[in-house]
């Protein structure tokens, strides 16, 4: 079962600490955990306007998905995501992300080392903008492409069932946006759309 997931974090630095990590699974069932033992001395303003100010879950995303909801120290999130894990009842996990260095690094960190990661959780990650970079043959571009408007520009390239399907995610409000489990929502839906053979290979996306 695939794993599509996101971290909000302290920074771009290599002493980065974890604020929120948002996982939904292949079956959209989702785990959302808000941490309360983050390096508050690395929160600048940018990351208080827009990551914490950001961290509540809006009433939209909980009306459209069943998602466990967590508060708690680096440790209790852990033991709480695997409580959360097991519920799924798969014998094997992969994980999808977007630009994946710190997110990876970041769950990882959670368990200690990549040695401790659970044994059915893959230590590899499959990263969506390498698929984003083929099309547009650059990583800058494929790097600063607007997720929630390739997201449409592909739903609407689609049949009409897969567009009632990512429509209720586009035009959600502003509020449930640029948190990690709104961004994992958002990967799993590219990740459909791009790799699961939805859209065909030659097709200009933009």
């Amino acid at each position: 079962m695939k794993l599509f997931f996101d971290t909000e974090f302290t920074g771009l630095h290599k002493d980065t600490t974890l604020i929120s990590i948002g996982i939904i699974a292949e079956n959209n069932r989702c785990f959302y955990a808000t941490l309360t033992d983050y390096d508050v001395t690395q929160v600048n303003d940018w990351i208080e306007k827009n990551v914490i100010n950001n961290l509540e879950i809006s009433l939209e995303l909980l009306e459209l998905y069943d998602i466990t909801e967590v508060t708690g120290t680096k440790q209790e999130v852990k033991e709480s995501f695997l409580q959360w894990l097991d519920t799924l009842e798969s014998d094997s996990f992969e994980l999808v992300s977007d630009v994946c260095h710190y997110d990876m690094t970041l769950f990882v960190d959670l368990f200690g080392t990549a040695f401790d990661l659970p044994e059915n959780i893959s230590p590899c990650c499959y990263d969506i903008n390498q698929d984003i970079y083929y099309s547009t043959g650059s990583l800058q571009e494929a790097f600063d492409t607007n997720r929630e408007q390739l997201l449409q520009t592909l739903a609407e390239r689609t049949y009409d069932d897969i567009l009632d399907k990512m429509t209720p995610i586009i035009n959600l409000d502003d509020s449930c946006k640029h948190n990690s489990l709104y961004d994992a929502i958002v990967i799993k839906c590219l990740y459909e759309l791009i790799v699961g053979g939805l859209m065909e290979e030659e097709e200009d996306w933009f």
